[in-house]
């Protein structure tokens, strides 16, 4: 039986889960339209026909929301970086020309962007740094042509090396210099002081 309630504009949807996920495509559509700054609940109930309440049944708090918006982009963009880094064999390297695609296109995606807008504070320290995105961080290192557990890696330290460059560039986003660096001077910035930290030595 379709979800009693009024609103969903005339269509209300049959299951819980059925909600959830337009409630989550309404606000894919709002982060296009608006941006990952200006977006609010309220445009997402008033894309779908619902009170504000409706979607604070399904998803607490905007922050929540929005973390679920950027978790469903967040596949298709590490694919996305595991291609632009399957030329790469040096450890090395291959993390910093990661790291310097991250900053460069993950503000064009709306979805993901907001994970890195300074004005979105709440979603850069709960985000970046969460379980999910240290899991995504991990699986996204897997992707790279690189033999991790022949140098030492195993599931905790990748993990921890995920935390670590998701940290990296944590720091980056909030604090990227004065005027900030080009590409070109990123990677020669990280290729100094990033770079020969990976990787460690086994059992190090």
């Amino acid at each position: 039986m379709p979800m009693a309630g009024r609103g969903w504009k005339g269509s209300p949807p049959r299951t819980e889960g059925e909600a959830r996920q337009r409630i989550l495509e309404a606000a894919n559509r709002c982060l296009e339209r608006y941006g990952p700054v200006k977006t609010s609940l309220s445009d997402v109930a008033a894309e779908l026909g619902v009170t504000r309440q409706t979607v604070y049944r399904h998803f607490p708090s905007t922050t929540d929301l929005l973390l679920a918006s950027a978790e469903s982009a967040a596949e298709p963009f590490i694919e996305r970086l595991a291609e632009h880094c399957s030329s790469r064999e040096d450890p090395g390297e291959t993390v910093v020309a990661a790291i310097v695609y991250v900053l460069e296109h993950l503000p064009r995606d709306p979805r993901l962007s907001l994970l890195l807008a300074p004005e979105r504070a709440d979603l850069l320290a709960v985000g970046i740094t969460s379980p999910t995105a240290i899991g995504f961080g991990r699986a996204m290192l897997r992707r790279f042509p690189v033999d991790w557990e022949a140098l030492g890696y195993d599931d905790d330290t990748l993990a921890e090396l995920a935390e670590h460059l998701l940290r990296v560039i944590q720091s980056l986003v909030t604090a990227p210099g004065v005027p900030p660096r080009s590409p070109e001077e990123l990677t020669r910035y990280l290729t100094r002081w990033v770079a020969p930290a990976i990787p460690m030595p086994a059992g190090g």
